[in-house]
């Protein structure tokens, strides 16, 4: 089993290198991640006309090889699938992200952009996020924030779903149709609930409700946005960010982007009067 792992905090993160050597024991681990971050990248790959992407070998400790890219986590999903790191990997595995990746972050986040960029590429795929203490599931953290980080409790997470995800492809049950995010709690194993299969939410406990323009000080027509946090919400259960906040593992399954016909009226009149 060749399994890639990859983030989008990039190839120094603490939680990559643990993420990575957790996958050690399951199979042939190769890390691919990008050289900075690339956080709220999504499944972007980039101009890559423009940007000329590098790729650098370098060394993480207990992992056997190991990428950085100049670009986002989808360009490395994209390069290895074509094989620039050899046989295309049978599995991808991005994180581990510090913040929980639930509700309408599920729709920006490099972490899960990674998961569904194998899936499209019927690979399946696996996002690992932790919540911050302190933080709830409101997104990124400041670097301090993350010294109380219990890495090692989304790693061990991380591995029994990644365990199952494996058995599934061995025997036939899932070659093309799977993607998990998987979304715990920063607290010691024993405090964790359980885990629960969950919905994506609407949204957030609590998100940002408005933009204002502020004038930069010295610089005619540039401007600061300047953003500010709404009202906390209330959380639907069953969904991934009620769960996580409820000390649960939210395991939510990603489906890959499909073509669905229409029609739709409105514009099926529009463009037979055009055409």
């Amino acid at each position: 089993m060749r399994i890639l792992v990859t983030n989008d905090d990039g190839v120094g993160s603490v939680g990559l290198h643990i993420l990575a050597r957790a996958m050690a024991p399951l199979g042939e681990v190769t890390i691919v991640a990008p050289d900075q971050e690339y956080s709220g990248a999504s499944a972007a790959i980039g101009a890559i006309w423009a940007m000329s992407p590098e790729v650098h070998k370098i060394n993480i400790e207990g992992v056997e090889t190991s990428w950085a890219v100049s670009g986002p986590p989808g360009l490395c999903v994209m390069f290895a699938r074509l094989g620039a790191f050899g046989p295309q990997p049978d599995l991808i595995v991005s994180g581990i992200n510090p913040g929980a990746n639930v509700g309408r972050s599920v729709y920006h986040s490099g972490t899960i952009g990674a998961a569904l960029t194998g899936r499209n590429g019927r690979i399946p795929g696996i996002a690992v996020s932790q919540s911050v203490t302190g933080f709830g599931v409101e997104g990124q953290a400041w670097e301090e924030s993350l010294l109380n980080q219990k890495w090692d409790i989304a790693a061990q997470v991380a591995a029994v779903v990644t365990q199952g995800v494996i058995e599934d492809v061995e025997a036939g049950r899932a070659v093309d149709n799977d993607g998990h995010a998987v979304n715990v709690p920063n607290i010691d194993l024993a405090e964790i609930k359980g885990f629960k299969w969950t919905e994506i939410a609407a949204g957030p406990p609590r998100s940002i409700a408005t933009a204002v323009l502020e004038p930069k000080l010295g610089h005619e027509s540039a401007f600061h946005v300047k953003m500010d946090w709404g009202s906390e919400k209330n959380l639907v259960p069953g969904t991934d960010t009620a769960t996580v906040m409820d000390d649960y593992v939210s395991l939510t399954w990603l489906s890959r982007i499909v073509a669905q016909s229409g029609p739709n009226d409105s514009i099926d009149n529009g463009l037979n009067a055009l055409l």
